[in-house]
């Protein structure tokens, strides 16, 4: 695991300190055969989320998705599958507690295969559980969007675009 003063966005940050960045992510759905869905308490804004992030130098953007959720949750996905893209604005540009801005674009993958167990590995999360649909803990409003999109993408099989 690398910390974020070393990663591409942290020294990227160095250089350009808060002003808004537009950056490339990757959020995961992560679910399991009973139909609940992964989350973590965020400790930057201590509200609960999906696992994801943003690529390291050359790194490809499903593999990102990977490393991410094994990073932030102790499991490791598998064969990941996208299901829409996000980059409104109005909900993908998030100011972070420390005032660094960022313009998300997105890429929203869901992944029903992974082993391992759940640990908490990173500082990025103050807890880890799953939830069923009816039971989901104060959400990102951005999550909450997410969510929708892949309960429709899951009727429908039409990609999403947030």
């Amino acid at each position: 695991m690398s910390d974020f003063a070393s990663s591409y966005l942290g020294r990227l940050r160095r250089d350009v300190g808060s002003r808004l960045l537009l950056v490339p992510g990757a959020r995961v759905v992560v679910e399991d055969a009973e139909d609940r869905i992964l989350l973590e308490q965020r400790s930057d804004f201590r509200i609960w989320g999906l696992p994801g992030g943003v690529p390291d130098e050359r790194e490809e953007l499903t593999a990102c998705a990977i490393r991410e959720v094994f990073e932030e949750t102790g499991l490791r996905i598998e064969n990941p599958v996208a299901f829409g893209f996000a980059s409104d604005p109005e909900h993908e540009v998030w100011t972070y507690p420390n005032g660094d801005q960022c313009h998300y674009f997105t890429v929203l993958y869901v992944a029903r295969e992974f082993s391992g167990a759940i640990a908490q590995l990173s500082h990025e999360n103050l807890e880890i559980g799953w939830f069923g649909r009816g039971q989901m803990p104060d959400l990102m409003p951005t999550m909450a969007r997410t969510l929708e999109a892949y309960w429709r993408w899951r009727s429908t099989g039409q990609f999403e675009l947030l």
